[in-house]
């Protein structure tokens, strides 16, 4: 392999039952000279058959995704399954034991680092382990997302147009088949340093999502992702001898499609929403006021939607910058 990676483990990838262990990452600090960092991985292998890749914690402050991967990984036998699954349930793992969406390390952004850099530091050694390693073993892939502690998501699974239309088919008929109230089309794609953009590059079947939001669990959000993961597995058919469940019919299939779905502050101050999340809205409405409370006198700065849509995400942070991003829309396929 050109440029290997320099993580090192005791797994198996090809081994037959049920291992649990960790991805090390050499890491010489002050207090630690041939130190590690000990990413958690799981590798669950039962015969021939598809190979899906499970990750969270791809930002540290996302936390249902986390959580039902780590009862997954307790849970999930050998004789359930029928080929391979693979777990990584804290793929940044400085950022999720600080609680934080970038590794307090490097300040790297798991998802704005591939295809990473074997060499770089620690988030983009992960990133390049990933995309060099798990990837060409899989054939199915879900990065598991929440909105972190600055946002609010609605939440919902997703897909991202990759530019293959076959590819792309595959991924909707999962979709669908993970069968979440809302599933989204990212049909609006600039970055090529995301997990989902690079898994696509790699050929691989693969979902996203948002499942949550504001630096807390959410309870209901936990039930559905924990029911559509399981969904997911059975449609790869990795699940042995079961089939997946048929969609209930009821999931509402949104988009977003374009900048103009997103509305960004033009100041820096205190925001005050003005609609709430999940609120039906038209272009030109209100999506909130910036406020100068240092300088009383001064008038609010207003946001507007630049389209019509439905609000599924809003900053969760009450200050903002100008950049931030207040609010964004989806909109019906």
């Amino acid at each position: 392999m050109k440029n290997p990676t320099i993580i090192f483990t005791d797994i198996d990838y090809q081994r037959e039952g049920k291992q649990v262990d960790w991805l090390h990452l050499p890491h010489s600090v002050t207090r630690s000279a041939y130190g590690a960092i000990a990413i958690p991985l799981a590798v669950i292998r039962n015969g021939e058959g598809p190979t899906v890749f499970l990750m969270a914690g791809n930002h540290g402050d996302e936390y249902e995704g986390q959580i039902v991967l780590a009862r997954l990984i307790q849970e999930l036998q050998p004789e359930q399954i029928r080929g391979r699954v693979i777990i990584m349930p804290a793929a940044n793992l400085p950022a999720a034991m600080a609680g934080t969406r970038v590794s307090p390390i490097d300040q790297g952004n798991l998802n704005r680092a591939f295809p990473g850099d074997p060499l770089g530091t620690p988030t983009f050694a992960i990133s390049h382990y990933i995309e060099t390693v798990l990837y060409p073993m899989a054939d199915y892939h879900h990065d598991l997302h929440s909105g972190g502690s600055s946002l609010r998501y609605v939440p919902f699974c997703s897909m991202r147009k990759s530019g293959d239309a076959a590819l792309d088919e595959r991924a909707m008929a999962a979709l669908m088949a993970f069968d979440s109230p809302i599933s989204m089309v990212w049909a609006y794609n600039p970055d090529s340093r995301l997990a989902g953009a690079a898994a696509a590059r790699q050929g691989l079947v693969s979902l996203g999502g948002e499942f949550g939001g504001g630096g807390h669990v959410d309870r209901s959000s936990l039930t559905m992702l924990d029911r559509g993961v399981r969904n997911f597995l059975r449609f790869t058919g990795v699940m042995r001898g079961q089939t997946p469940d048929a969609p209930s019919g009821k999931t509402r299939l949104m988009e977003v499609s374009s900048l103009d779905h997103y509305v960004y502050s033009p100041e820096a101050g205190l925001l005050e929403p003005a609609v709430d999340l999940g609120a039906e809205v038209r272009r030109g409405d209100l999506a909130g006021l910036v406020h100068f409370v240092d300088n009383p006198g001064r008038a609010p700065v207003p946001c507007h939607f630049r389209r019509d849509g439905m609000v599924v995400c809003q900053r969760h942070f009450g200050r903002v910058e100008r950049g931030d991003c207040v609010a964004h829309l989806a909109t019906d396929c």
